[in-house]
């Protein structure tokens, strides 16, 4: 089982901190008061629960798709009308999104909760635990970061948005400039820095310690030009020679990259700074999982018995011609991420198979015998058309269409779960993204430290990840191809192709190349709730 933040004393504290805000002459009639309870570090560590619960809560699903869809990484399309959804899929890959988006109005509300829940937490705690335990500016650092990283995703996802830190100040706040959400973070996590834990492992996994914050530092650093308008490499390269620096992390090889994504991954994975932890069975018991249905997205309904999943999977989503061809190296373990082509059996002999009809197997068969029974063999295919209808993104509803697309499995379809939900973490951080990232900011301008160059650098992860020939130079398309194939289905590609200058391309049917496009409308929902707000250009 996972370690997850859900003891008993989690939901305690859980229940006082949603209803501190209320009639506060209510006699308490329970033993866990907060005027005895957190006491210690362990204790503190279990009461951190709610803004850990808050960020597991949305990341994999909502998050992702914001930061997916919207790129040329993975599309959505309707099948037979199923998967249309009010057009929130068709309008993340089209760019036309507007503020009654319904992933645009989720993530925000998401990412609010999320700092709301930290704010009532460092507000309530600090008052909680006694002075003089020792852990306290650590534990309330960890929580800090919860805050810090919810707001860089939020800044990322919408630029210019408000800053509240106070618990219990319900006044409007307005939106302020992206540059200065960015100095505002920044600040955040130097400050928290001094005490947060050096401890990588079992002991801090899934919260975040010291080399979490120098990780948000260079991502943040990196995309400093396009946040801010000032550069920041060599800032880059110095938060990521600190986690270089600390001998703690290194890179999985090539034997043990796919494993690092499978159901029973955790603090064992060497690469893993910092990772969100689900497991649906601890979740259950305090309703707090979140939402991880990667195999209920990406395995193909035809493959249910191969991956003995419990469940038929829905399978409409996959990648686009675009993105995949990034992966041309037969040699590169990463390869083994995806599902295309003919489909075998796990024993690589045995054809995956589907009884259907003619007109089942292809709805625009127009022969007199499209009732009489066709079994073929599932084959993937690159493309996704629109062979049905073109205005409402849909494919068909026949084989042909359930089949069009590559379809990624990086995050192992989990056979043990009996819920769509699954029991892999989802890393944020890794130690390859430090090593890329250290790279590209040297190429973009950042001056080399510790003897590595951009070359010698991804030389260093190609060496772990595919028994082809070491490059002979890198450029920073070269850069752009191998975090395509290194962080697939990560949540990063959007960040990535707007640094690289690539979102406003044409990939699918997306044709749009509005600049304003690289941050979302502030949600009609938000503007209810927080007046102050200013909508974000082109909106």
């Amino acid at each position: 089982m996972k370690k997850l933040l859900t003891s008993g004393a989690f939901l305690v504290l859980l229940v006082y901190l949603t209803t501190a805000c209320h009639d506060i002459n209510v006699p308490v009639d329970t033993e866990l008061t907060p005027d005895i309870f957190p006491q210690n570090s362990s204790q503190f560590i279990q009461a951190s629960g709610p803004p850990y619960a808050a960020l597991r809560g949305n990341f994999a699903l909502d998050y992702w798709f914001m930061q997916s869809l919207s790129s040329d990484e993975a599309i959505l399309p309707a099948r037979g009308g199923n998967w249309f959804d009010n057009q929130n899929y068709r309008m993340l890959h089209y760019h036309n999104w507007t503020k009654d988006h319904g992933w645009t109005n989720g993530a925000w509300s998401w990412l609010s909760t999320v700092i709301g829940t930290s704010n009532q937490a460092l507000s309530i705690l600090n008052q909680t635990i006694p002075a003089a335990t020792a852990s306290k500016p650590t534990n309330l650092a960890e929580l800090k970061m919860v805050r810090a990283l919810a707001y860089f995703m939020m800044m990322d996802l919408y630029g210019n948005v408000p800053i509240d830190t106070t618990y219990g100040d319900f006044t409007p706040h307005p939106n302020v400039p992206r540059a200065q959400v960015f100095s505002f973070i920044e600040k955040e996590v130097k400050a928290a820095m001094p005490y947060l834990s050096r401890v990588s492992g079992q002991a801090t996994y899934g919260r975040a310690n010291k080399f979490t914050g120098f990780s948000l530092l260079a991502k943040m650093y990196l995309n400093a030009e396009y946040y801010t308008g000032t550069q920041r490499y060599n800032d880059a390269i110095v938060a990521c020679d600190s986690v270089i620096s600390s001998g703690l992390y290194a890179l999985e090889p090539r034997t043990s990259y796919l494993q690092m994504f499978y159901p029973n991954n955790g603090p064992q994975m060497k690469e893993f700074i910092f990772a969100i932890p689900y497991d649906p069975a601890a979740g259950a018991m305090a309703g707090t999982n979140g939402m991880m249905y990667h195999s209920r997205y990406d395995v193909p309904r035809s493959e249910t018995k191969k991956f003995n999943l419990p469940f038929t999977p829905s399978a409409p989503e996959s990648t686009l011609p675009e993105y995949y061809v990034n992966f041309n190296d037969a040699n590169d373990i990463r390869n083994g991420q995806w599902l295309t082509g003919l489909q075998f059996m796990n024993d690589g002999v045995t054809p995956v198979t589907v009884t259907t009809t003619k007109k089942g197997y292809d709805q625009t068969y127009t022969g007199a015998d499209g009732a009489a029974a066709y079994t073929y063999q599932v084959n993937l295919t690159p493309d996704i058309v629109l062979r049905q209808d073109v205005a409402t993104y849909d494919c068909g509803n026949d084989e042909i269409a359930w089949n069009m697309g590559y379809r990624n499995i990086k995050f192992y379809p989990d056979a043990s779960s009996t819920s769509r939900n699954q029991n892999n973490d989802v890393p944020v951080f890794r130690y390859s993204d430090i090593i890329l990232m250290k790279a590209e900011a040297i190429l973009r301008g950042g001056t080399p430290t510790q003897g590595q160059t951009a070359l010698s650098l991804v030389n260093q992860l190609r060496a772990n990840r595919t028994t082809s020939a070491a490059l002979s130079s890198i450029t920073l398309e070269g850069i752009y191809a191998e975090r395509c194939r290194e962080f697939a289905w990560e949540s990063w590609h959007r960040n990535d192709m707007i640094r690289f200058g690539k979102y406003e391309g044409k990939w699918g049917f997306k044709t749009d190349a509005d600049v304003n496009h690289r941050i979302f409308p502030i949600p009609t929902s938000a503007f209810t709730v927080n007046p102050a707000l200013t909508q974000n250009p082109g909106y």
